[in-house]
C-alpha cells in the first residue's frame, strides 16, 4: 500500500476569519467552500484538489476533538480503491481505525497513531467526475468500499496516475 502524496491538511482554528484571511493573502490560497462561522475549504492556485487546506473554527473555551488548536488531520492518498482496501485491513488490524466517510469527491478512511495523531488515508474520485459526484448526495456520507470498489474498479487516480488531476 504505498502512500503516494500529502493531499491535504486540515486545522482547527481560533479565528476562522482572520485564517481565511491569512491564507488567502499570505499564500493565495482561493476558498473553495465555507460553512458561515464554522469551516473553510481553501485551493491552492492550480491545484486539482477539492481543497488543499480545511479550517474548523473552535469556539473559545471549547476543546477541539485533539488536544489543542492546531494541526486535526493529514490526508495520505493512495492510488487505488484496492490499496484503500489494503489500508483498511492494516488498520483495523492494529486498532487504528477509527472510521470511514465517503466525501462524493474522495472515499476515505481515518485512522490514530499510537500517540493519538488523526490522520486519513484517501482515493481521488477522477477529477471528470466531482461535479456529478457533487450532486449525488450528502456532502458526507458512510463510506461502502466494496460498493465504490464494484463501481471504479481498481481505476488509478491522482499522483499515482502520474498527475493530480
Amino acid at each position: 500500500m504505498p502512500v503516494r502524496r500529502l493531499n491535504h491538511a486540515v486545522l482547527y482554528v481560533k479565528d476562522l476569519a482572520a485564517s481565511v484571511d491569512f491564507y488567502t493573502y499570505a499564500l493565495g490560497f482561493e476558498v473553495r467552500t465555507e460553512i458561515p462561522g464554522r469551516a473553510a475549504f481553501l485551493r491552492a492556485q492550480g491545484t486539482a484538489n477539492d481543497h488543499d487546506l480545511g479550517l474548523f473554527w473552535v469556539p473559545e473555551g471549547q476543546l477541539p476533538v485533539g488536544p489543542y488548536i492546531g494541526l486535526y488531520h493529514l490526508a495520505w492518498e493512495v492510488g487505488t480503491l484496492g490499496e484503500l482496501a489494503e489500508a483498511r485491513e492494516r488498520l483495523a488490524a492494529r486498532g487504528a481505525l477509527v472510521g470511514a466517510s465517503d466525501h462524493r469527491v474522495s472515499k476515505s478512511l481515518y485512522a490514530k497513531d499510537p500517540n493519538g495523531i488523526e490522520f486519513e488515508v484517501m482515493w481521488r474520485v477522477p477529477a471528470e467526475d466531482w461535479e456529478h459526484e457533487m450532486q449525488s448526495g450528502a456532502m458526507i456520507a458512510p463510506l461502502d468500499l466494496e460498493g465504490e470498489i464494484a463501481r471504479w474498479g481498481e481505476r488509478l487516480t491522482g499522483a499515482a496516475a502520474g498527475s493530480v488531476t
